[in-house]
């Protein structure tokens, strides 16, 4: 999983994934928009296929990337499981703040009572 993260950390290879997430695209088709050479775009390839979020086939002389969902479901559940458990957290802190123990007491100077 952290290699996963580490690939999702470069912008360059998010844009990989973001478009990959719309279809296969050849190397060429990803390279297209991106000021880098074509080895450079092979190298993040490279990396997203290490991790397991794309993987490619050649036929001919074309390479076509796909996205791999099961990387991505990864990431996801692990985010997932920590978005749950702050959420507990948060909930359990709102409780404890806005229990009895929190509530103005009658006559207290906060409220500018006259006992």
């Amino acid at each position: 999983m952290d290699a996963v993260f580490q690939a999702l950390a470069d912008p360059t290879r998010r844009d990989m994934i973001a478009r990959l997430m719309r279809g296969p695209a050849s190397v060429s088709q990803l390279a297209q928009p991106l000021a880098m050479s074509l080895p450079a775009v092979m190298q993040h390839l490279q990396v997203l296929e290490g991790c397991g979020l794309v993987r490619s086939e050649k036929v001919g002389r074309v390479r076509t990337c796909h996205i791999e969902p099961g990387g991505l479901r990864m990431a996801e559940d692990w985010i997932g499981r920590q978005r749950t458990a702050w959420e507990q957290r948060l909930d359990r802190l709102s409780d404890h703040l806005s229990g009895p123990a929190h509530e103005p007491q009658h006559g207290s100077p906060e409220q500018g009572s006259t006992s």
